[in-house]
C-alpha cells in the first residue's frame, strides 16, 4: 500500500513538473513541419519561370552556413524589430525553421524570394482592399512556397493558398475539369482574404485564425474547449494537431527570412516574370496554344501567367474568362482574335480537347534573329526526325517555324529552317544531297563558312522614318516581325493596311517603322 501511494505521489510530481515546464518543453519539441517546408520548396522547381532561370543562370548557393552561429539573443533582436500586429516569439523550433530557409534550402528559397516581388504586391493590395493585416502575406510562403501549382498529395489541397475542394467551392471557386480557380493567384487571394476576416470574425485573434486556416475552426475550437476555453495558441497548444503546432513556428521563421535575407547572404532569383501583365475578358472559346504558336509566347509562360486553365483550354463560351497576358502582347492579342481563335481550331477547340491537351511539351520558341533562313523541300524517305538531324536544329523548333502539329509531312513540301549564319554554306547544300549523303551528316560537326556570310538585310529601301521589306517565299508576318526590335505585328498590319495576317504575298513591299 505504501509502495502504492509512493508511486501516485511520484506520478503526480512528474506531471506537476511537466506542467510547469509546459512552455519549455514547447521550445524543445519538435515536429515534422520542417520536411513539408522542404517539399513545398522541392516544388519550386517546376514552376516554369524558376526552372528557366535555374537553367539559364544555375549557381551554387550551398555550403553557406551565415546564420548558424548567431546568438539567439540576435534573431529575438531581430524578429522584435519587425512590424508586426501578430506575435512572433522565437524559441528553438523557430529557429530550426529558419535555418531551413537560409542554409538547407537556401537555393530555393532565393526562387521564393524572386516569386515575392511579383505575388506579394498583388496580395498586399487585396488583403488592404479587405482590412486584413498585410503581414498575412507570409502565410502564402508557408502553404505553397508561392507556387499556384502546388498540390497537396496526401489532401487534395491545391494552389498558392491549398485550399480544399469544398472550401474553395464555398469561396466562389470554379473548380472542374477545365477550370481550377483554385491555382488562380488573384482570385484565390481573393477567397484567402474573405475566409481569413470569417475566421477572425469567431476568434478576433489573427494568431488563432492562422491556425484555424492550417487545420480548420472545428480542430481550434475542440483545442479551446479541451484547454477550459482558454483562446491562447501557446495554451491550447497540446491540444491542436501536430501539424498546426508546426504552422505558427513556420509563420515566424517565413516573417524572419523574408525580412532579412540579406543578413545570410542571400539575394533574389533573378526570374523573367513579365511585371507589367494585363487581364482580358475573353468570351469565347480560346487555347493557350493557340495563342502560343500565332503570337510566338512561349506555351509554357502562357500556363505560368494562367494557371488556373487545367488543359490550356480557356472555355470563354460558357461564361466570361479573365487572360492574362504580358502587356507588350496585349494590343496584339486584340488586333489578332479571330485569326488566333480559327488557327487549328479542329485541334485545339474540339471536345477532346476539353479533356485532354494535345500540348504538353515544355516547349520555348527558338530566338531566330541573326539566323539565316533557308528552304527545304520534303524528298522521298525524308521525315521530321531526320530533317532536324541534318540541320541541327530542335524537332520543336521545326514545327514551330513550319506550323506543324504532329509529324506529317509531304513529298515536295517547302519547309523554313532558320540556321547558324557562320555556317550557311554546309547546311545550304543539303536540300540537293541524296538520302544517304545526308545521313552521312548526322553527327558531324557543320564546317564554317569558307568566307564570311555576306548580310543581307531586310532593308532595301529607306524613305526617313520607314524601311522596306520585301515578303520572301515562306515568310509569314510573325517572321518579319522577329527581324526587327521595335515593331509589334498589329503595327506592321496597320500600317500596310493589311486586315488579315494570312494575306502575305511574296513579293509585297512592306513598310517598317525604324527603330527611334
Amino acid at each position: 500500500m505504501r509502495f502504492l501511494v509512493v508511486l501516485i505521489m511520484s506520478c503526480f510530481a512528474v506531471f506537476n513538473s511537466y506542467a510547469a515546464s509546459i512552455n519549455d518543453t514547447i521550445i524543445i519539441k519538435s515536429d515534422n513541419s520542417s520536411e513539408r517546408i522542404s517539399n513545398d520548396l522541392d516544388s519550386l522547381t517546376n514552376v516554369w519561370y524558376v526552372k528557366m532561370a535555374m537553367k539559364n543562370n544555375p549557381k551554387e548557393f550551398s555550403g553557406d552556413t551565415t546564420g548558424l552561429n548567431y546568438p539567439d539573443t540576435l534573431y529575438e533582436h531581430r524578429l522584435s524589430k519587425i512590424n508586426s500586429i501578430i506575435s512572433l516569439p522565437f524559441n528553438n523550433i523557430i529557429r530550426s525553421h529558419i535555418e531551413v530557409y537560409t542554409v538547407r534550402q537556401r537555393d530555393k528559397f532565393c526562387a521564393v524570394l524572386g516569386l515575392k516581388d511579383y505575388y506579394f504586391p498583388m496580395i498586399e493590395n487585396v488583403f488592404d482592399s479587405y482590412g486584413i493585416p498585410a503581414e498575412l502575406k507570409y502565410m502564402a510562403v508557408i502553404e505553397s512556397a508561392l507556387n499556384p501549382n502546388a498540390v497537396n498529395g496526401r489532401s487534395g489541397a491545391t494552389g498558392m493558398w491549398q485550399f480544399m475542394y469544398s472550401t474553395g467551392r464555398m469561396y466562389g471557386l470554379t473548380i472542374n475539369s477545365i477550370v481550377d480557380e483554385r491555382k488562380d493567384p488573384l482570385k484565390s487571394t481573393h477567397a484567402a482574404a474573405k475566409y481569413l476576416k470569417d475566421l477572425y470574425s469567431i476568434y478576433n485573434d489573427w494568431v488563432l485564425v492562422i491556425s484555424a486556416y492550417n487545420c480548420g475552426p472545428g480542430n481550434v475550437n475542440k483545442a479551446i474547449k479541451r484547454s477550459g476555453n482558454k483562446k491562447d495558441y501557446w495554451e491550447i497548444y497540446y491540444r491542436l494537431p501536430r501539424e498546426t503546432r508546426g504552422y505558427i513556428p513556420q509563420y515566424v521563421a517565413a516573417a524572419y527570412a523574408v525580412t532579412y535575407y540579406a543578413e545570410h547572404n542571400l539575394q533574389p532569383m533573378q526570374l523573367n516574370i513579365p511585371l507589367a501583365t494585363d487581364t482580358i475578358i475573353v468570351n469565347k472559346d480560346i487555347h493557350l496554344a493557340q495563342i502560343s504558336e500565332v503570337m510566338g509566347i512561349p506555351l509554357d509562360e502562357l500556363r505560368a501567367l494562367n494557371p488556373s486553365y487545367r488543359t490550356g483550354l480557356v472555355p470563354g463560351s460558357s461564361k466570361p474568362q479573365s487572360l492574362t497576358l504580358p502587356m507588350n502582347h496585349l494590343g496584339d492579342f486584340i488586333d489578332l482574335n479571330d485569326t488566333i481563335r480559327n488557327y487549328k481550331s479542329n485541334i485545339y477547340l474540339n471536345k477532346a480537347t476539353r479533356i485532354a491537351d494535345p500540348t504538353r511539351s515544355t516547349y520555348v520558341t527558338a530566338d531566330i534573329k541573326g539566323k539565316t533562313k533557308l528552304i527545304y523541300t520534303v524528298q522521298d524517305n525524308d521525315n521530321l526526325g531526320y530533317i532536324a538531324e541534318w540541320y541541327k536544329v530542335g524537332l520543336s523548333d521545326l514545327r514551330n517555324w513550319n506550323n506543324i502539329y504532329l509529324n506529317t509531312i509531304r513529298v515536295g513540301q517547302k519547309l523554313v529552317i532558320y540556321v547558324d549564319k557562320s555556317k550557311s554554306e554546309f547546311y545550304s547544300q543539303i536540300n540537293s544531297m541524296s538520302f544517304e549523303e545526308k545521313q552521312k551528316t548526322i553527327g558531324k560537326t557543320a564546317t564554317a563558312n569558307s568566307q564570311p556570310e555576306k548580310v543581307t538585310s531586310p532593308q532595301e529601301e529607306s524613305d526617313g522614318e520607314f524601311i522596306t521589306y520585301t515578303v520572301r517565299n515562306g515568310d509569314t508576318i510573325w517572321d518579319i516581325v522577329k527581324m526587327f526590335d521595335n515593331v509589334s505585328t498589329s503595327q506592321v498590319l496597320s500600317l500596310n493596311n493589311i486586315s488579315s495576317a494570312g494575306k502575305l504575298q511574296v513579293g509585297q513591299k512592306l513598310k517598317i517603322k525604324k527603330k527611334s
